[in-house]
């Protein structure tokens, strides 16, 4: 999919790319081989050349980041195929307290790539330098609400960290495909199961079990480790199943061959 995105060319929207895909431009490659493109001037079709032969180099150098910076963040769903092998997915869980609160508010993370998971705390091995290590070992950053929620706390916590590779957030593609409600309700709706001992749990009941950690209970130190875990590693089943319903709604295929995607209609909540 990524090869087959034109919308990071200045004056080119979804309209006109898909237009492309249409009259069978549908990748770079294609594009660049055409003399003459419909509805492009001259010297249109030679800037737009000169982009693409960029692109090319930087994505057959694995330079993606560069290509990221370019692209619109909403179309990071993208990149999803081509990074497959290096994604990463993140989860964080707070205090209650906001971004401002600066390093203590952010509780622990919960990181998971190639069906391992690793869990960073706050006081133990959550430091700017682990998480950066995790972070320039990966390809696509895969989260839930990530944009609004995690990363902008983890910057305020952390302001060193470097948050520069492409960034797929799972909220902002579901809202795109008519889906609503938080992690756990999408979880539900699409067969993504977890212990039952956790399904209770949410965002307020993390932000609980830190504070009896903090007062000396070991087992809710336990238990909320297990429920970030949980949180982390369904974004994995989720970002595949969401990726493979935008590709059919948003990516160089026909649009009637677009699923029908069910609404929900709860609100986004952690």
């Amino acid at each position: 999919m990524l090869t087959s995105t034109f919308t990071f060319l200045q004056g080119i929207g979804p309209t006109t790319e898909r237009r492309f895909w249409q009259e069978g431009v549908t990748d770079w490659q294609r594009f660049l081989k055409q003399p003459r493109i419909a509805g492009l001037s001259p010297d249109r079709k030679s800037l737009y050349d000169r982009e693409l032969a960029l692109a090319q180099s930087e994505y057959e150098a694995g330079d993606l980041r560069a290509l990221a910076s370019r692209l619109h963040r909403r179309d990071h769903w993208r990149f999803y195929d081509t990074c497959r092998s290096g994604l990463l997915c993140l989860d964080i869980e707070t205090t209650g307290l906001t971004p401002h609160d600066g390093a203590n508010a952010v509780t622990v993370v919960g990181l998971h790539r190639n069906r391992q998971t690793t869990t960073l705390v706050q006081g133990d091995t959550l430091t700017t330098n682990r998480l950066q290590a995790e972070l320039d070992h990966c390809t696509l950053l895969v989260t839930f609400f990530g944009t609004v929620f995690d990363v902008p706390f983890l910057r305020a916590a952390f302001p060193q960290l470097r948050f520069d590779m492409p960034h797929f957030d799972l909220c902002l593609a579901a809202r795109r495909l008519g889906l609503r409600g938080g992690l756990k309700h999408l979880e539900r709706e699409l067969g993504i199961e977890r212990d039952s001992a956790l399904c209770g749990l949410n965002g307020m009941d993390a932000v609980r079990l830190w504070a009896q950690w903090r007062q000396g209970d070991r087992t809710a130190l336990e238990l909320l480790l297990a429920y970030n875990a949980a949180d982390t590693e369904s974004l994995a089943p989720l970002a595949s199943l969401l990726y493979k319903e935008m590709m059919l709604q948003f990516g160089p295929v026909s649009s009637s061959s677009a699923s029908t995607t069910p609404t929900f209609h709860s609100s986004p909540s952690r």
